[in-house]
């Protein structure tokens, strides 16, 4: 399981191929990360099930931006 903890406000999320796709506005609870609104004004979640570790400032998930783009939800995690 990771270790949450380290992830905080405004740090970047990385995808597997090494781009950023997104920012972190905040944890919610401890199974979603909301990011901060995207160019259409809205915020998304994805599951920090994704994080395979947080390195270097950033947050890194275990799959390609544009596949976590089209799988990230706009209500958190439960």
């Amino acid at each position: 399981m990771m270790n949450t903890n380290q992830i905080v406000p405004e740090m970047p999320v990385v995808c597997s191929m090494g781009g950023q796709f997104a920012t972190v506005d905040h944890l919610e609870g401890s199974t979603s990360i909301k990011l901060n609104k995207d160019q259409h004004g809205k915020h998304h979640y994805i599951p920090t099930s994704w994080v395979t570790k947080v390195e270097d400032g950033k947050v890194v998930v275990d799959r390609p931006g544009e596949k976590a783009m089209q799988e990230w939800s706009e209500t958190p995690a439960h």
